[in-house]
Formats: C-alpha cells, sequence, structure tokens
C-alpha cells in the first residue's frame, strides 16, 4: 500500500494528538506528580503581605539577622546575641515545597539564642523556613530556602 501526502499528515496528527494524550493522562492520574499549593487559603496570605514585608524590613534593620547552621543532629537556628532570648517569641514554619503532608511548624524555644531543627522532622531536599518572630513588640520576619 503507498502512502500519499494526506494520509502521511493524517498519521502524523494522530501520533502527535496520542503523544500528548498519553502525557495529560499520565500527570493528572499519577501521584507522584501532584503538587499542592502553598497555602489552601491563598487570597487571605495575599492580603496579609504588606506585614510580612514590614517585618522583614524590620529584620534588616537589626544589627544581626538570624543565620542557620546544618550539624549532625539538624539545623540550629542563631538568634542575635544582643537580644535577651526570654523576649524573642514566635513560630518557624518549614515548607515542603513537593509534599503538604511534611510541612510543620514549630514554636520558639531558645536555649542560647539557638533552636535546633530535629534531624528526625527533615527529609533531604529543599525546604522553604520562615521564621516570624517578635522581640519587645516589635515583629521580624526572616526567609531562607534551604537544601537538606
Amino acid at each position: 500500500m503507498k502512502i500519499n501526502w494526506g494520509t502521511g499528515i493524517v498519521l502524523a496528527f494522530i501520533g502527535f494528538i496520542s503523544f500528548i494524550m498519553y502525557f495529560v493522562i499520565n500527570m493528572n492520574i499519577k501521584q507522584e506528580y501532584d503538587h499542592d499549593l502553598v497555602t489552601e487559603s491563598y487570597y487571605e496570605a495575599e492580603l496579609a503581605y504588606q506585614s510580612d514585608i514590614d517585618k522583614l524590613k524590620n529584620a534588616q534593620k537589626l544589627s544581626e539577622n538570624i543565620s542557620w547552621e546544618r550539624i549532625s543532629s539538624g539545623i540550629v537556628l542563631k538568634f542575635p546575641k544582643s537580644l535577651t532570648e526570654e523576649s524573642i517569641k514566635g513560630k518557624v514554619f518549614l515548607y515542603r515545597p513537593s509534599s503538604k503532608q511534611h510541612d510543620f511548624e514549630m514554636h520558639i524555644s531558645l536555649s542560647d539564642h539557638t533552636l535546633l531543627i530535629p534531624d528526625n522532622r527533615l527529609l533531604d531536599g529543599r525546604w522553604d523556613i520562615k521564621v516570624d518572630w517578635s522581640y519587645e513588640d516589635e515583629t521580624y520576619m526572616y526567609k531562607e530556602v534551604l537544601v537538606y
């Protein structure tokens, strides 16, 4: 059987459409390709974004900001030594972009101006960390992307 131009073009279109449909169906069925939103209440978080910008600006005004270090037992967040640790209050949010089930938050409880995030809570890969904290009625925020 001889294939002419018209038949070849139709077969090429059918092949291309089949190829695209295969990937569309795979992306919708497989769980490994399922990605969650950063937050369920996206619009409410967007309205509060200006306060986050203000907190980040306050943190830039500090003589020393939060720093972090990876150790064998996890990640250590180091708060400024110039501040009294009893007056530091807030929360640490750890967001895992690849899986909503691994996100967690913890209250700030300092020991010698440091906070340990234990190794057993952290999986290898990317983490977005956000420290929302206050000191003497002034609010601050620290954001960082970590690869653990």
